[in-house]
C-alpha cells in the first residue's frame, strides 16, 4: 500500500514536472538513489568547528587582480582569525555571449583549468599551500548548474545539456515560472544524463585529489537534483579526507541528508534588512527560528549582512542597512551557524563593486579590521558559539519586541547577548538576573533582576561567562 501511494506521488510529480517545462527536451528530474549506496562519515570536519568563512573576490581584491597579489593578505587575514577561504571561481571564463569586459566569473569555460588573467595553476597551487601552511583551509566556488558556452563539453556532448523543442540548448530558466533567469552567458546543464554527473564529478576529485582543496561552495544548488547530491555525497566524502560542504540554498534536503554541512542562511539575511528599514522586530526572530528548526534537523546555516550578490546587485551593507550594520554583524556571529565575511568588510567596502569589470576594493585603513577580528576571537574561544553541534544551542531568555535577549551555552562556556534591533531607545524591565564578563571593555558587571535595561538604538551587551 505504501509503495503504491510512493509511486502514485513519484509520477504525479514527473507529470507536474513535465507540464512546467514543456519548452525543455530535458527536465531536471529526481530519481531514486541505489539502495546499495555504502555509508559515508559525512561529519564537519574537526578544523571548521569553531571558523568563520572569508569571501575572496581575486579579481577585485588587489590592483593587480591576482593569485600572488592576494597572497600578500594572508598573513593579515590569519591575524583576523580567519580559517576558511571562500574563492569565488577561478576557472576561465567563456568569450561566448561574455557580458561586460571580463565576463562572470559563473560562465566556466573549463573546471580543471584556472583563469589566465589570475596567474599560471602553479602560482594557484602555491598559494594552496600557503593557505595549508598557515593553518587556513580553502574551499573553492563550484558551478554546477551551467557552464559558459565555450565549454568543451557543449561541443562534444549537446545532449549533457537543457534544450528546447527545437533542440537549441538554452540558459537557465526558473522552475517554477519556466522563464529565464536572464543568465544569457551560460548553457543549462541536463541532470538527466548520468555521463554528465560522472565527468562534474570527475572534474570536483581532480581538485580534491591533485591540488589539495579543502571542499566547495556550490553555486545556484537548489536548481540541481536532490539525487545528484546523494551521488556527490557517496563520491567526495569517500576519498578519506575531511572535505567541508556549502550550499547556495536553503534547501532542508541538502543538509538532512548530509549532503551538505552547511547552506545559505537567506531567510535570516532578509529578516536582518527588514529589521534595519524598520519593517520587522526583534520579536519576529521567534517565528524565524521555529520554522527553521522544523525544517532543518541537521547542519547549520552560514549568516551573513553581504555576500558578492548582495553587494553588487541589492546595495552596500550602509545601502541596506544603514547604522544598524555593525550590529546586526555582531547577531550573525552570535547565532547558531558559521558567520561570513565578505572581501572589504574589514576596509570597510563602501561600493558596489562591478561584476564583470575591474573594480579594486582599495585597501587602506581597515577601519572595522579590529571589529571583525574580536568578534573572530569571540567566536574561536568560547565553545558555547562554536558551530554546529559543536556549540551550543541559542534559548530565549525573554520576551520584547525590540531586544532580542539569547543565551547560548556549550559545557562550561557561556554566553549571554542583548540585542537592541531598533532604531530606537529601548527599555524593559528584567525579569532575570545577568552577569558576566563584558565582551565590550572586560569589565565584570551585573544586572540584578527587576531593574529598568536601557539600550541606545542598535546597542548590544555580550556577557562572556
Amino acid at each position: 500500500m505504501f509503495k503504491n501511494i510512493a509511486y502514485f506521488k513519484i509520477l504525479t510529480f514527473i507529470l507536474i514536472g513535465f507540464l512546467f517545462s514543456q519548452c525543455r527536451t530535458k527536465s531536471k528530474l529526481v530519481t531514486p538513489v541505489p539502495s546499495e549506496s555504502k555509508v559515508v562519515d559525512t561529519a564537519l570536519p574537526d578544523w571548521a568547528k569553531n571558523s568563520t568563512i572569508y569571501e575572496v573576490n581575486v579579481r577585485q581584491y588587489t590592483e593587480e587582480g591576482t593569485f600572488k597579489a592576494f597572497q600578500s593578505h594572508l598573513p593579515r587575514l590569519k591575524g583576523m582569525g580567519v580559517k576558511i577561504l571562500w574563492f569565488m571561481p577561478i576557472y576561465p571564463i567563456s568569450e561566448t555571449k561574455r557580458k561586460g569586459t571580463l565576463g562572470s566569473y559563473y560562465a566556466v569555460n573549463d573546471f580543471t583549468k584556472v583563469n589566465s588573467e589570475f596567474g599560471t595553476m602553479e602560482d594557484f597551487e602555491n598559494l594552496i599551500k600557503d593557505i595549508h601552511r598557515l593553518d587556513m583551509h580553502i574551499i573553492l566556488d563550484w558551478v554546477p548548474n551551467h557552464t559558459g558556452w565555450d565549454h568543451a563539453w557543449l561541443k562534444k556532448n549537446k545532449d549533457w545539456y537543457t534544450q528546447n523543442e527545437n533542440g537549441q540548448v538554452i540558459d537557465p530558466s526558473n522552475p517554477e515560472t519556466g522563464e529565464s533567469w536572464g543568465w544569457s552567458d551560460v548553457a543549462d546543464l541536463n541532470y538527466d544524463n548520468p555521463d554528465l554527473r560522472k565527468a562534474m564529478i570527475a572534474d570536483m576529485k581532480f581538485w580534491i585529489e591533485t591540488k589539495n582543496i579543502d571542499g566547495f561552495r556550490m553555486d545556484v544548488a537548489h536548481n540541481v537534483p536532490d539525487d545528484f547530491w546523494l551521488e556527490v555525497k557517496q563520491e567526495v566524502f569517500s576519498l578519506g579526507k575531511p572535505i567541508f560542504m556549502l550550499a547556495e540554498a536553503e534547501h532542508p534536503m541538502h543538509r538532512n541528508s548530509e549532503s551538505f554541512h552547511m547552506s545559505y542562511g537567506w531567510s535570516f539575511h532578509h529578516l536582518m534588512n527588514q529589521i534595519a528599514k524598520g519593517e520587522k522586530s526583534a520579536s519576529d526572530i521567534d517565528t524565524w527560528l521555529e520554522e527553521d528548526r522544523s525544517k532543518f534537523q541537521k547542519g547549520m546555516h552560514m549568516h551573513f549582512t553581504t555576500n558578492h550578490d548582495e553587494n553588487t546587485w541589492n546595495g552596500t551593507v550602509f545601502e541596506r542597512m544603514k547604522e544598524s550594520h555593525l550590529t546586526l554583524a555582531a547577531l550573525s556571529f552570535l547565532l547558531e551557524g558559521m558567520p561570513l565575511i565578505y572581501s572589504g568588510q574589514e576596509e570597510p567596502l563602501r561600493k558596489r563593486l562591478e561584476f564583470f569589470e575591474k573594480d579594486n576594493i582599495d585597501f587602506k585603513n581597515y577601519e572595522y579590521e579590529e571589529f571583525y577580528s574580536n568578534l573572530i576571537n569571540l567566536k574561536t574561544e568560547n565553545e558555547a558559539l562554536w558551530n554546529g553541534s559543536y556549540g551550543g544551542p541559542l534559548i530565549k531568555l525573554f520576551d520584547d519586541k525590540n531586544i532580542f535577549a539569547f543565551e547560548r551555552q556549550k559545557n562550561d562556556s557561556k554566553i549571554i547577548a542583548l540585542f537592541n534591533l531598533s532604531k530606537r531607545q529601548a527599555k524593559a524591565d528584567l525579569p532575570i538576573q545577568i552577569s558576566g564578563q563584558l565582551y565590550s571593555n572586560g569589565e565584570n558587571l551585573i544586572l540584578e533582576k527587576g531593574i529598568e535595561l536601557e539600550l541606545e538604538p542598535w546597542e548590544y551587551l555580550i556577557f562572556i561567562k
